[in-house]
């Protein structure tokens, strides 16, 4: 079934631009206590000020008043319009040079920000993608999350105190291959040049390896996440609402092999950062995951 064209209206505060250093944009789905915990989180431990955008769906909750009251940049659509229209219409309204892509059920720590800046500065090229880590209470598949440290499983269980204590002065994690989920941070000239997410995904499951495929494909080789640069995830708490759409082999067909072979094979997702220059192996697993995509 295909997913709809949402209609999306844009709402820009008029405030001049400052001195804003990203532009956050972040969707919510009528999950107004975790967008409202989400924004504090990167208001009060972020080392700078930043632009954010929302994309409200449908707001039923009380989500679009606040918005409004807050004073916030936002789009709007009176129905879901999934991750790729919500993304693409927020990052139409953001006035910084690199745009940060934030889910509202995940709470930002001190010096998130910061981490990434400085690679950033210390990059000198548009020609990076850059994620956070995520700390999450369960363990699940993805190597690159540090995990299973439980500090709240919902909003009401969650101990911003001991997971404040926990983070101070550790080397948690070291950083990582294969940045390619939120939160994640591009610069607005290759997010323009990519046109965003790609639509065809909507409402949004595997747009993430199609985004880092078309980054690639620009030239970006720079995938890493940072281990200092720290989130806590908790974990689907829109996604698990909506009704997935085939990415899988929506991605197949379009590239020619899976996803799984970009994620191991040429970003190494969650494998130590050691340096070293991706590539794109024609190997083994690559006919093989060619032949799962003409066979799909």
């Amino acid at each position: 079934m295909e997913f709809p064209k949402p209609e999306i209206s844009f709402h820009s505060n008029g405030q001049t631009p400052g001195n804003e250093v990203f532009s956050i944009v972040i969707p919510s789905w009528n999950n107004l206590p975790y967008l409202k915990q989400c924004i504090n989180s990167i208001e009060k431990n972020s080392s700078f000020k930043h632009q954010i955008i929302i994309h409200v769906n449908e707001g039923t909750d009380g989500t679009i008043n606040w918005v409004k009251q807050q004073g916030y940049s936002y789009t709007y659509s009176a129905t879901n319009a999934g991750v790729c229209y919500a993304l693409n219409a927020a990052a139409t309204l953001a006035t910084t040079k690199y745009i940060v892509y934030f889910n509202d059920d995940m709470y930002a720590c001190p010096k998130w920000d910061w981490v990434l800046w400085e690679a950033i500065e210390q990059n000198n090229s548009p020609l990076f993608y850059y994620s956070s880590t995520m700390i999450e209470y369960e363990k699940g598949t993805n190597n690159a999350t540090l995990s299973p440290y439980d500090f709240g499983k919902d909003i009401d269980s969650f101990d911003e105190k001991a997971l404040l204590d926990f983070i101070q002065n550790k080397a948690l994690k070291t950083d990582w291959y294969g940045a390619s989920w939120p939160p994640s941070i591009v610069s607005k000239e290759l997010w323009d040049k990519v046109n965003g997410y790609s639509e065809e995904y909507s409402p949004g499951f595997y747009s993430d390896p199609d985004f880092s495929m078309k980054l690639w494909q620009q030239g970006v080789r720079d995938f890493r996440g940072f281990g200092k640069s720290l989130v806590y995830h908790f974990k689907c708490k829109s996604t698990g609402r909506v009704v997935r759409n085939n990415g899988r082999k929506t991605f197949m067909k379009k590239w020619g092999f899976t996803a799984s072979f970009l994620y191991k094979n040429v970003l190494h997702v969650g494998e130590p950062y050691t340096n070293k220059t991706l590539h794109f192996p024609k190997n083994i697993a690559y006919f093989i995951s060619k032949l799962k995509a003409i066979l799909s």
